[in-house]
């Protein structure tokens, strides 16, 4: 049987947290073994499963002096100078940056004007140990080695559960989203801090790379973002037929492509502006019947054909299908 003399461990990987003296299980310790422990470790003593002291950075000498424990556990016939079987962990107190979390799947969030969107995060944080005793007997157990790969992904699912409940209470819609940023990440550190705490860790940084909704979501923001403000419907239906024409323009090839997509943007322009032409000489007239107490009245035909040139309208792309829907419903109802 080996008597170890000497102690001390160096991580090259730069990944363990904690790390096994030695990696078998236990070894024969003699009285005056040399520990070395590093600045950025702490190492914790073991014997009989039970953690008797903990070791900070520096040499130290194991005796009955500096484990008074010890005295207890070494047999006296052999004065105090027995061998003992024990084991070292060397914990990592350093900062382990660069670690990254997401979503796996989307995440489903309550938006106050789309309903429900999926959407899907991602980010890194940073760890440190701060109680080496009970991260060992919380995460780490009897492992001879233990890495960052091997919590990663459950405080990463840990995270993502708790940035679910910060967006609900700080965001109601994801249009204002890049302005909550910072809120969302305090919030999440903030609740996710006592979990990492239980485990004898702390979470010193946690970064929201981007929150992204599903590519549908995000040509509506885009399309919010170039409209601006919308002071009316003539204005959105203008707006509306910009991107039109420049989507078909974008559906052929070089100039030919371009003036074919203009002459649709045109055609569409045109009879949009022919289509809210008739429709508010009809709510002119309206108006003049309902201030002369003659209210007029659309004939059957006249509402059909206004529903069918909307229903082209909507399949342009001219107005939605809400849009389509809200106005045919008032038509429909001056039958």
């Amino acid at each position: 049987m080996a008597l170890i003399d000497v102690v001390q461990y160096f991580d090259e990987s730069g990944k363990v947290l904690v790390h096994r003296e030695p990696q078998d299980g236990s070894a024969a310790y003699r009285m005056g073994t040399q520990l070395i422990v590093q600045d950025a470790q702490t190492a914790v003593f073991y014997r009989d499963g039970k953690a008797l002291d903990v070791f900070q950075a520096g040499r130290h000498t194991l005796t009955t002096e500096n484990i008074p424990l010890l005295t207890k556990l070494i047999s006296l016939p052999f004065g105090g100078t027995s061998p003992f079987q024990a084991q070292i962990y060397f914990v990592s107190m350093k900062k382990f940056i660069d670690l990254k979390w997401g979503t796996k799947s989307p995440i489903n969030f309550r938006d106050s004007e789309l309903n429900y969107v999926q959407l899907r995060a991602s980010g890194k944080f940073s760890l440190r140990v701060k109680d080496p005793k009970q991260f060992i007997m919380e995460i780490v157990g009897t492992q001879g080695l233990y890495t960052t790969n091997e919590i990663e992904d459950y405080l990463r699912d840990a995270i993502v559960s708790r940035l679910n409940t910060v967006l609900g209470q700080n965001l109601k819609t994801i249009f204002e989203l890049g302005q909550f940023y910072p809120q969302i990440e305090q919030g999440t550190k903030a609740e996710i801090s006592d979990f990492f705490n239980s485990m004898g860790i702390e979470l010193t940084d946690l970064i929201i790379a981007g929150i992204v909704p599903p590519e549908e979501v995000q040509e509506k923001i885009n399309e919010r973002s170039s409209m601006g403000a919308v002071g009316n419907l003539d204005q959105y239906m203008k707006f509306k037929t910009a991107i039109a024409m420049e989507k078909a323009a974008e559906n052929e090839g070089g100039i030919a492509g371009i003036g074919a997509g203009l002459g649709a943007g045109m055609t569409m322009g045109n009879m949009m502006g022919q289509q809210f032409q008739n429709m508010q000489q009809n709510t002119n007239q309206q108006n003049t019947n309902q201030q002369n107490q003659e209210p007029a009245k659309l004939t059957a035909d006249e509402i059909m054909s206004t529903i069918e040139k909307l229903g082209k309208m909507k399949e342009s792309g001219l107005i939605t299908a809400e849009e389509f829907d809200a106005k045919k419903k008032d038509l429909l109802a001056k039958l």
